[in-house]
């Protein structure tokens, strides 16, 4: 349905549009069961109106497999997985963005597929692979920069790839999706700048970030530097409980800015899997940057690096649904001591190991936590749409049931 005939209170008539970051509890090495469970928290969170939903880096395999990775059996493993995924998607307009790695031109990959309505529509490559302290990914993956072709065959079909692939919605032109992994957000200059500069409002990062004493405090800062400088929403998710903890402790971190601002936030060390969701106001985005006018001078200044950008064309369209209105209860925030975390992350590796084998852990969602950076409520309704898929395609909503809508929310399961 075209935009003029939406409801006045329809949530994406008024430019908002929600996502969701999900952390889900990894079995190492066992795509088959991950992607059941990713399936399953797609499918809760595109229930709840989500458009687009982020998974952390290598949610597939597990990103602490090391030199596993180049196993033929594991990446035959993350092909049928993905085949799983693809057909878990199939009806749903929700955006699905998961870590995998792949073998490309005989190279393997740290990549993040982007997949929407039964298809993959684009395949984006990390493009700095960290290799000091605690991390020597070189040893196993290749940068973006090494991938030779633009589009590779992938489960019978033709699928862009690059890290220059930015997702766009027909039904909703301001909204622009552009995918990045882990330590691209912490290079002096980000993919996602040169993407936001190319029109991009939503960032994705995809991790797979360990936890040292003061890095929880560092991630804020950079995720609310970036959402802030590129005046966009920045969405990030990494991995959490079920990684090895051999070498190292992971807390599952994920977090939703929009323009600097805080709008959600998961709860850290925690043993289920759990979902985080926020509206994100497209309007505001797009006003800042017309008002903020070196933002355009900048984007004059690179227009050389970003004329290589690929923009998506119209494929698919989308359904509707109604969302309740919420209620407005802003969420208090609690400073946790250095000491506090220091305790927490060095236990986490001794729950993980003391775990029975086969313990996964596993429940149905559950509201909680409702946060609003507004005060003003929303009475959202029914939206319809299609969706811009070009060389690199793009998301649009799902229908489901009406839940409590708000600017944030928090679900686990």
């Amino acid at each position: 349905m075209p935009l003029s005939e939406r409801s006045f209170f329809d949530l994406y008539a008024q430019n908002f549009v929600r996502a969701a970051v999900a952390i889900p509890r990894v079995a190492l090495a066992d795509p088959a069961a991950n992607a059941a469970q990713i399936a399953r928290l797609y499918a809760d969170a595109a229930k709840d109106g989500a458009a687009i939903v982020l998974f952390p880096e290598l949610a597939v395999s597990g990103y602490s497999l090391e030199d596993l990775h180049q196993q033929e059996a594991l990446l035959r493993s993350v092909l049928d997985a993905l085949a799983a995924l693809v057909e878990a998607t199939a009806g749903q307009e929700a955006l699905l963005v998961v870590g995998a790695p792949l073998r490309l031109e005989g190279r393997l990959f740290n990549c993040a597929v982007v997949l929407s309505r039964g298809r993959i529509l684009g395949i984006v490559p990390k493009t700095y692979i960290p290799n000091y302290r605690e991390f020597y990914e070189k040893r196993q993956f290749a940068s973006s920069r090494d991938a030779l072709q633009r589009e590779i065959d992938c489960l019978g079909r033709r699928v862009p790839v690059g890290a220059d692939l930015v997702f766009r919605c027909d039904e909703i032109p301001d909204l622009a999706l552009h995918v990045e992994i882990c330590e691209d957000v912490w290079a002096p200059i980000p993919p996602s700048t040169y993407a936001a500069l190319r029109g991009a409002t939503v960032l994705a990062n995809l991790s797979a970030s360990n936890i040292t004493v003061g890095k929880t405090a560092y991630r804020h800062l950079l995720a609310a530097s970036q959402s802030g400088r590129c005046i966009a929403a920045y969405l990030y998710a990494a991995a959490g409980q079920g990684e090895s903890t051999t070498d190292l402790a992971w807390d599952g971190h994920g977090m939703i800015y929009e323009n600097g601002e805080l709008l959600a936030e998961s709860e850290r060390f925690r043993d289920e899997s759990q979902v985080v969701a926020a509206d994100l106001d497209l309007d505001r985005l797009v006003q800042e940057r017309m008002r903020f006018t070196s933002f355009a001078d900048c984007a004059t200044a690179h227009a050389g690096a970003l004329s290589g950008l690929r923009r998506p064309r119209p494929r698919s369209s989308c359904g509707g649904r109604w969302i309740a209105t919420p209620s407005c209860r802003p969420r208090p925030r609690s400073a946790t001591r250095a000491a506090t975390r220091r305790t927490t992350s060095r236990s986490a590796p001794w729950r993980s190991a003391c775990a029975p084998p086969g313990s996964g852990r596993s429940s149905s969602a559950r509201a909680a936590g409702w946060t609003r950076r507004r005060r003003s409520s929303w009475p959202p309704a029914p939206w319809t749409g299609s969706v811009c898929l070009g060389r690199t395609c793009s998301p649009t909503r799902c229908p489901g049931t009406p839940p409590p809508n708000a600017r944030s929310r928090t679900r686990s399961g």
